[in-house]
């Protein structure tokens, strides 16, 4: 099995920074690309930004938040700068884990992680 923890959400005010770590452990032979994506209430969760052959970033992120990646740890960080209330979501880890040498590639997430912006 494969577990991804999230950690290093809150309540900050609006201007703000923080910063999520996600951890991938368990049964892992590569990891391949991994991601943030949050979900608002009433709102469909969305890409928040991915990095694997390239990074990507949803525009109204862009130059706010930086992901990266410590592919020893297996851990995922989303850096989030000048935090907006707009920005106040459950924020998700996703990666992309092949088992075994033999298995594809699959999708795992993580429980969430509350952010909360307050103006």
């Amino acid at each position: 099995q494969v577990q991804l923890v999230e950690s290093g959400g809150g309540l900050v005010q609006a201007g703000g920074s923080l910063r999520l770590s996600c951890v991938v452990s368990g049964s892992i032979f590569n990891i391949d690309a991994m991601g943030w994506y949050r979900q608002a209430p009433g709102k469909q969760r969305e890409l928040v930004a991915t990095t694997g052959g390239r990074v990507n970033y949803a525009d109204s992120v862009k130059g706010r938040f930086t992901i990266s990646r410590d592919n020893a740890k297996n851990t995922v960080y989303l850096q989030m700068n000048s935090l907006k209330p707009e920005d106040t979501a459950v924020y998700y880890c996703q990666a992309e884990v092949q088992t075994t040498r033999w298995t594809t590639y699959r999708d795992y997430w993580g429980q969430g992680t509350q952010v909360t912006v307050s103006s």
